[in-house]
């Protein structure tokens, strides 16, 4: 067995914390590169523009790329040979709670926008500190632990969508509800997006899926050749919506459209949407 110290991954949580909400990842950079050279709007080839000056400004200053830092989403994959050391003088602390101290350090250190409320309906009072974050975690072999965390924006989220289909429905059919999904999105979730689908498992396990999906550098097709040409397929569909940066109008609706799949029930076709911003901050370590 090999033992990780608590602090380290309080430290190393408080640094993708403060570095997700200051750095726009290089894939999305690339691909917003990519976009610019494809886009024939002037408009939004300007605007495509003013997102990496945006970029490098807050790169420089050391300021977020956004005034909306998100909810935090950790992804931990920790290795069956892997341990992590609480303190001294607090033996029954976890993983989870050094991952919860991690972010709620990194937005005070950060001076981030602190966006979690205690409950949803009565009072919806802010807890302060950015927590509780989202945790889901998964063994795999090793003696290492991976931490991938996104920074996830309100308006964004907010137009995300799910649906079950029938088991005979058609490809096309999935299709036309996704891109119908990002039309309904339109403007108010900050476009271009990077756009998760989650195809398969059941009620939560697709939604789960939408957002894993997110974590697929841009860029990285699915591995399987009916599912790459599917998100190729839908990424034409969305960009001919004409919605473009901002709403503006344009080519670039989308940067990218990424799916991830599960095996499911034989009377059930789960599938999720998961929107995200062109503001895409994600970063991983591992310890």
């Amino acid at each position: 067995m090999r033992s990780i110290a608590f602090e380290a991954i309080v430290q190393a949580v408080e640094r993708l914390c403060i570095d997700c909400a200051y750095e726009l990842p290089s894939d999305v950079v690339a691909a917003i590169n990519r976009a610019i050279q494809r886009e024939r709007n002037s408009r939004a080839k300007e605007i495509l523009n003013q997102l990496l000056e945006n970029a490098r400004i807050a790169l420089q200053d050391r300021i977020p790329l956004c005034q909306d830092t998100g909810l935090v989403v950790v992804f931990v994959e920790m290795g069956r040979d892997a341990l992590v050391a609480p303190p001294e003088d607090r033996p029954n602390a976890t993983l989870i709670d050094a991952i919860q101290e991690g972010v709620a350090a990194g937005y005070d250190k950060g001076l981030l926008r602190k966006s979690v409320v205690a409950e949803p309906v009565k009072d919806r009072k802010n807890t302060g500190t950015n927590t509780p974050a989202i945790v889901h975690l998964s063994f795999v072999s090793g003696d290492e632990i991976k931490i991938t965390l996104m920074a996830k924006g309100g308006g964004c989220e907010n137009k995300s969508a799910f649906r079950v289909f029938k088991p005979t429905q058609s490809r096309e059919e999935i299709m036309d509800w996704v891109v119908d999904v990002v039309a309904r999105a339109g403007a108010d979730a900050c476009p271009p997006f990077v756009v998760g689908v989650g195809l398969g498992g059941d009620f939560e396990v697709s939604c789960l899926l939408a957002k894993k999906a997110l974590l697929r550098n841009i860029g990285q097709s699915n591995a399987e050749p009916f599912y790459a040409e599917m998100e190729q397929m839908l990424l034409a569909k969305v960009n001919a919506l004409g919605i473009g940066p901002q709403g503006l109008g344009g080519d670039t609706t989308a940067l990218s459209i990424q799916i991830e799949t599960a095996p499911c029930h034989i009377a059930s076709l789960p599938a999720a949407v998961n929107i995200e911003c062109h503001s895409h901050r994600h970063k991983s370590i591992m310890l």
